[in-house]
Formats: C-alpha cells, sequence, structure tokens
C-alpha cells in the first residue's frame, strides 16, 4: 500500500521536533518532484524513517521516570492549578518567593504534561552552581543518577544525554549560546526561565527571542519563574499570559538594625568585618542555627573568614561560597555539618540571594551591598562599584533565614538607610555598555537593537554610542553588518559573557587613552 502525503504529515506529530522538522523539510521537497515512481518511492524512504523515529520516541517516553511531590512545599498544593495553566497556556508565570519548590517542582509538573519527551524541558539558572545543584536535587529527587533522565550544562562541562535526558539544567548564557546553531530551538519542546526577576542581560535577551520565536513554534511552552517582584511585567511581555503565585515557606523573621556608626552623633565607625564578628557574637546567645553572611566578593570572604578563624569560635565551622570555587567546596555547604559542629557560618556572595537555598539558615547578617556592573557614560568604562542593594534584594536576603523556622535578620545598616533605598535594582540592559549587546546581537542576526522586544528597551543615546565605538573600532560597518574583526570577537565568548568581559574592557583598560582603530584591530580578540 503506497504512502500517502496526508499520512506522512499526520506522522510527523509523533516524532521527536528534530525529526519532525527534518522529515518535514524533506516532504516538502518530495512534493515537487513530478514523476510518480520517484516521488512514491521518496515518500516510501520518508515512511520507514518516520517509524523507526516514532519507535525510538516510544521507547523514550517508555522511560520517563515516576514522579512525586513532597508535600511540605508550598508548589505542591499549588500543582493542579500550575499544571492546568501550562496545559491551556503557551506560556505561564509562576511567582514565589526562594524556597517554594518551584525551581524543583515545575520540572516535573511539566513531565506530568508529558513534556520533556519530544524535545527535552530546558531549564535555565543565572549561575553555575545553581544549574548544577539543582539538577542534583531533580535527580535525587527522581531517583534516577545525575547525567540520565535530569542532565546539566555549564561553560566547560556537559552531562547531557540527548536519547535520555528529559530536564536539561544550564545557566542562561549556555541557552544563548545554543540559538546560533539551533534558531528554533528544537532540542527542546518546554523552555523553562528561573530567577527572572533578576533581570540579567542575559535573561532579558532570552525573554526578548522567546517573544519572537513562540508564533513560529505554537507547540513550545514557556514557563518564567521569579520572586514575588512585579510578574505582572513578565505576563504583560507575553501578552497578558497568566500568573500562578505561590506562597514561599516563611516562619517570622526579626529584623535588627546594627549600623556601622554605632551611635548617632558619636564618630567612631566600625569597619564591616569588625561588624560581621559583633553580629555573630550577638546571635551566638540565641537558639542553634546556621549563619548566613552576604559579602560583595571573594576577597571580603576571605578576610571575614580570617577574622573570624582567629577568633577560635567553639563548635563553629566557616565556610566560604561563591562562584570560582571548585565543585566539592561549594559542595560543602549542602553537606551535614561535621561530628562536633554545633553552628556553621556561611560566607557568601549575592549567589545565595536567590539562586539556591543553603540548609539550615536561621540567621543572616546583611551589610547591606553588593558588586553592581555599571557603565559609566562619563569614563566610557564598563566597572563593577559596591552599591547598596535595593529593598526588594534585602528582603530577598532577610527570607533566607525563614525557610524552616523563625530567623533573625541583623542589617548592618539603619532603618532609615533601607526607607531610601531603590525599590528594585535597575535591569542589567539599562547599565551595561552596548557596545558588546550590539557586537552579538548583529553577529547572531538578530537584526536592530532599536528592534528588538527588550522588556526594558535601553536609551536611544546608549544605542547610538554604541554603535559609534563599534564602527569606530571597525567592528561594524555602515548599516550595522558586522565586520570580520567584530565577527571574530563576538564569536570567542559565550552570550554571557558579554556583561562581565565586555568590550570596553577587553580592548583596553582605559578609555582615557583610547588606541586608535587600527591598532585595535591589530590585537587578538
Amino acid at each position: 500500500m503506497s504512502t500517502s502525503f496526508a499520512d506522512l504529515q499526520s506522522q510527523l506529530g509523533q516524532l521527536s521536533l528534530r525529526e519532525a522538522n527534518r522529515l518535514g523539510r524533506r516532504l516538502e521537497g518530495a512534493r515537487r518532484i513530478r514523476k510518480p515512481e520517484a516521488r512514491q518511492s521518496v515518500l516510501d524512504e520518508i515512511a520507514a524513517e518516520a517509524g523507526k523515529a516514532a519507535e525510538r520516541l516510544a521507547g523514550r517516553a517508555s522511560r520517563m521516570p515516576a514522579l512525586s511531590y513532597p508535600e511540605q512545599l508550598p508548589v505542591s498544593q499549588k500543582k493542579d492549578e500550575i499544571l492546568e495553566a501550562i496545559r491551556d497556556h503557551q506560556v505561564v508565570i509562576v511567582a514565589g518567593e526562594t524556597g517554594s519548590g518551584k525551581t524543583t517542582q515545575i520540572p516535573k509538573i511539566c513531565m506530568e504534561l508529558g513534556r520533556g519527551v519530544r524535545g527535552m524541558i530546558g531549564h535555565t539558572q543565572p549561575r553555575r552552581i545553581a544549574a548544577r545543584t539543582v539538577a542534583e536535587r531533580i535527580a535525587e529527587e527522581l531517583d534516577t543518577p545525575l547525567g540520565e533522565a535530569v542532565g546539566w550544562k555549564v561553560r566547560f562541562t556537559d552531562q547531557v544525554n540527548p536519547d535520555a535526558t528529559f530536564v536539561k539544567l544550564m545557566t542562561d548564557g549556555i541557552l544563548l549560546a545554543e540559538i546560533q546553531t539551533d534558531r528554533e530551538l528544537l532540542a527542546y519542546d518546554t523552555i523553562i526561565i528561573d530567577e527572572a526577576h533578576e533581570r540579567s542581560l542575559n535573561i532579558d535577551f532570552l525573554l526578548g527571542y522567546l517573544a519572537r520565536l513562540l508564533p513560529r513554534r505554537p507547540d513550545l511552552k514557556v514557563v518564567i519563574t521569579s520572586a514575588t517582584i512585579d510578574p505582572e511585567r513578565f505576563a504583560h511581555h507575553f501578552g497578558e499570559a497568566p500568573i500562578v503565585k505561590v506562597s514561599g515557606r516563611t516562619y517570622p523573621v526579626e529584623v535588627r538594625y546594627r549600623p556601622l556608626l554605632e551611635d548617632e552623633g558619636e564618630d567612631s565607625d566600625r569597619d564591616q568585618t569588625t561588624a560581621i564578628c559583633d553580629a555573630v557574637d550577638e546571635l551566638a546567645s540565641e537558639a542553634h542555627g546556621h549563619v548566613l553572611v552576604f559579602l560583595s566578593g571573594e576577597r571580603e570572604i576571605r578576610d571575614t573568614a580570617d577574622a573570624l578563624n582567629k577568633r577560635n569560635l567553639r563548635h563553629t565551622e566557616v565556610l566560604p561560597l561563591y562562584a570560582r570555587l571548585s565543585h566539592a567546596e561549594q559542595h560543602r555547604v549542602f553537606q551535614r555539618t561535621p561530628n562536633g559542629i554545633v553552628r556553621r557560618i556561611v560566607l557568601a556572595t549575592n549567589v545565595a540571594e536567590t539562586s539556591l537555598t543553603v540548609p539550615g539558615i536561621k540567621y543572616v547578617i546583611d551589610p547591606g551591598n553588593a558588586r553592581i556592573s555599571r557603565y559609566s557614560h562619563r569614563t566610557k568604562v564598563q566597572r563593577l562599584p559596591i552599591e547598596r542593594i535595593s529593598q526588594a534584594s534585602a528582603n530577598q536576603r532577610k527570607g533566607r533565614c525563614g525557610r524552616t523556622s523563625d530567623g533573625i535578620c541583623i542589617r548592618l545598616y539603619s532603618e532609615d538607610d533601607f526607607l531610601t533605598r531603590p525599590e528594585f535594582t535597575d535591569p542589567e540592559i539599562l547599565r551595561t555598555n552596548l557596545a558588546s549587546v550590539i557586537l552579538q546581537m548583529t553577529a547572531a542576526g538578530l537584526g536592530e537593537i532599536e528592534k528588538f522586544p527588550f522588556i526594558d528597551p535601553p536609551d536611544h543615546r546608549n544605542i547610538r554610542d554604541g554603535v559609534q565605538l563599534l564602527q569606530e573600532l571597525g567592528a561594524l560597518e555602515p548599516g550595522e553588518k558586522s565586520s570580520q574583526e567584530g565577527r571574530r570577537g563576538s564569536g570567542s565568548r559565550p552570550w554571557g559573557a558579554s556583561s562581565r568581559s565586555c568590550l570596553s574592557t577587553r580592548v583596553w583598560p582605559a578609555w582615557s587613552s583610547r588606541p586608535s582603530a587600527t591598532a585595535v584591530r591589530a590585537r587578538s580578540w
């Protein structure tokens, strides 16, 4: 019995997205074959391939692991509502504080809907440490070895099995890099953008790209998770997508203000390290529980660790936590405390603010600052100054100690200081050098930056400055087409590096002595 076009077209829905796309193109080509015998021969070949592909997909579906949901997590109580929203809408916003369980349970809710079979469930995290630890946790809950049903991929590490992996954890920079070779994101039938409220450059790029892609991919589901920080903004960006709000597991948290300037009218300032040691001493009289201290960088962590270790605190373990630590060192904060250790003091950058939950935290010490990437229009340099965090970030930090019991948050600044801080942190797109952004967009063929659907479009003056700089360097030709030098520069690093190693700091150390475009072209990008 001969195979018809209609039969084959209906079979494509039973194949993986990539196979359906590949065979769909062959089917369109077969329509243009004039000779009936030759056309039928090609259709029979396509039918045979489709049959084998369907068998592979059925085998993949049969390996779906058993699913269960921890009852104590707030998101488990909202499972049915989230499931129905994802089933009935292409885009869903899930808003809930860190600790609600949304990061680990939403991929399983998607799997319950049959997602992850025709393509993987792509699950992005802002940081590498979060991508790995979340993958480990989901794999543990599914009782499968890491790298099989649940895989993870970050720069230089790829533990994903395309034939067996249903959920793929990765940094948002990895997904952006994959767009250059998979424009339709056919490797995925579902995309979860986690911690979207951080509004990094990568997250804004992904949200803009997905807004363009969704009309061409009606089969693609997108779930955006955010803390309860203006989720309506994301919903509006995706045509008033539904919002499901999940409460966090929060217990009462007492806030104590201990500003570095101890007494009004006095001139005796404490340095930050001394203030942290004083706060640790104050918490020593409280019930047992681990302490999380937020610091702005590695140097501050080392200095504080040295100061605490010199005090020979009894039954206390001091652990650092930051992105550049080895996996083994990072993993120590998630392991049980050694025998004889009663209190653990974790010294962390803002990687612990939203991306992951450090277990057992009952107390938080918050100096109230962080390194925030910012572009200076005056000096033309992208910098990482230490700045006061926003109220939203301060509240995120406070919430870290109210997950399992009552907590105490000691802020090393005054209440008046807190009340004068901005409500939210500016999105990175509004405080970055746009030269590298324009270069990456042009090289990836994403069109003009003015027309890209950013949630918060950058200022036209900044765009003009970025274009002018790139043309000066010979990296952008008139008409905004990247030159050979520009393509070499944009292709040498992943998307995620644009804000941390952007053009302004890679090409020369100081703009006050800007070299000529000819000199720059002679250098290695």
